[in-house]
């Protein structure tokens, strides 16, 4: 699908002209997209379905909750771990299980697991765990665009010290998981709206743009995760407010300069570069030689197993 790409002030055009191999959004891509799968993770699977991927490290915990599930409710081979789908109350038993023998941090908001981007969904789990079995995760990410005389600029939000995951990072206007049950634009109306305090009326008038994939191994565990990309052209009166105290505070920032921060530092949260990234490219800012190698790096799926 071709995307409309924003409009830009004629100063801002043909930014970026170095020689491709020396192009620095490489380095940000290939921290999300360089892992190759296998690798030393085992296939996670719910009956004959593939699911998810799990590490060695994980198998102590898995062999502890198989001592608390029914019997051959969960198999472990050298072929992978297998959860029985004969039951529908198993993922929420092991889920129990692991958060009692690793802590994982329990985030209280349920996701919806499929076996592909679009496919039916097979059962739910909190959002904590997902890492942890390597499923698949979707999330949303607005770029909050305002349209100035003295160029584009974007709305960057700073994610509060506290945060358990990225604190203090360089963040989206608004961004989130995908909530069970919620399509991705209803997650980027809700999002909006307790991230940044923009009027559903407002969101409404977001464009899809673009849908990025990324896996890497993280903290938390394997990030197998999907973001829905949108823009939002907002008006310059539009000031943020942060609604859920997840956000430290907010910019308005030249888009420019969010590409010398994306380039040169890892200010920005890592996934963020990504979507912005999308956006420089949409918007001509990478061009040429330099624009086709980073457009292969973010945009193809990379040879994996599954």
């Amino acid at each position: 699908m071709t995307y409309p790409a924003p409009r830009l002030h004629p100063s801002e055009t043909h930014v970026s002209s170095r020689a491709p191999f020396m192009s620095p959004f490489l380095r940000p891509v290939a921290a999300c997209r360089s892992l190759v799968l296998p690798g030393h993770f085992l296939p996670f699977r719910l009956g004959e379905r593939q699911i998810g991927w799990v590490s060695p490290h994980l198998l102590p915990a898995l062999k502890k909750a198989q001592q608390e599930l029914p019997t051959h409710a969960l198999q472990l081979d050298k072929d992978g771990v297998t959860l029985s789908g004969d039951n529908p109350d198993l993922p929420a038993l092991l889920e129990k299980a692991l958060h009692r023998s690793t802590g994982f941090l329990w985030r209280d908001e349920p996701f919806d697991i499929r076996e592909t981007i679009d496919g039916p969904v097979l059962f739910q789990l909190d959002r904590g765990v997902l890492p942890m079995l390597g499923v698949l995760a979707q999330g949303v990410h607005a770029n909050g665009l305002v349209y100035r005389p003295d160029g584009l600029h974007l709305w960057v939000s700073r994610r509060s010290a506290t945060r358990p995951l990225d604190p203090g990072k360089l963040d989206h206007l608004a961004a989130g998981g995908i909530p069970a049950g919620h399509t991705p634009f209803g997650a980027l109306i809700k999002e909006a709206a307790e991230e940044a305090s923009i009027p559903e009326t407002l969101v409404r008038q977001a464009r899809k743009v673009a849908v990025l994939t990324y896996r890497l191994e993280r903290p938390e565990g394997l990030r197998r995760d999907v973001l829905h990309c949108f823009d939002l052209d907002l008006p310059e009166s539009f000031i943020p407010h942060a609604g859920d105290g997840e956000s430290a505070g907010f910019e308005l920032m030249p888009v420019k300069r969010a590409m010398e921060i994306v380039a040169e530092t890892d200010e920005f949260k890592f996934n963020v570069n990504l979507v912005l990234i999308d956006l420089f490219l949409r918007l001509g800012l990478i061009h040429g030689a330099e624009a086709e190698l980073v457009s292969r790096a973010l945009y193809d799926e990379p040879h994996h197993a599954a």
